[in-house]
């Protein structure tokens, strides 16, 4: 009886249909999904931000941001831009900070904000970047493991999606030093 029943539902007309369909709409799927991934790997990317380095600028608890991709692939950063890097300590973690400087110009940071006012400056070395945190109390950034390989880059956070509130341009206003 089964078998009866499956074959006529092959035989069907709506069974031909959806194959038809399927046909049709498998290769459109997929080039979705192609375009969607060189979108997300090569042009533009959304970012769930969280922790308390970037404070004030981004929450705490989480803000969903936009980044592009395309400045680091040109070296089109600025410093004040906020940024997208692959963590020098924990490769498999993405972090959010603020470009502060570029290869060749002088940083003069405080080593240890919590229990000292004593400074150091350096010069960023070619190929390289200096990033920090907003916060400078709760921030793991250049101040710790030094200056961060240009390739580390991974975009610009531009615009803030969520929360509502906050929704709008995270691009500063002011005038910037570009890498190139």
């Amino acid at each position: 009886m089964a078998l009866r029943y499956l074959s006529n539902f092959i035989s069907s007309e709506a069974f031909k249909t959806a194959g038809r369909e399927v046909t049709y709409g498998v290769p459109r799927l997929v080039n979705f999904l192609c375009c969607l991934q060189l979108t997300k790997t090569h042009l533009l990317t959304v970012v769930l931000t969280y922790g308390p380095s970037m404070l004030p600028t981004l929450g705490l608890t989480g803000n969903l941001c936009l980044a592009e991709r395309i400045s680091t692939r040109f070296e089109k950063l600025g410093v004040g831009d906020v940024v997208l890097l692959r963590s020098p300590d924990v490769p498999k973690k993405i972090v959010t900070k603020r470009l502060v400087a570029v290869e060749g110009q002088s940083v003069t940071y405080i080593v240890d904000p919590k229990n000292s006012d004593r400074s150091e400056t350096v010069v960023v070395p070619k190929g390289h970047v200096w990033v920090e945190g907003d916060n400078i109390y709760e921030s793991n950034d250049s101040r710790k493991f030094g200056p961060v390989p240009y390739g580390l880059l991974q975009g610009r956070v531009f615009w803030r999606i969520w929360p509502p509130k906050d929704f709008g341009s995270l691009v500063q206003s002011k005038g910037k030093d570009s890498v190139s």
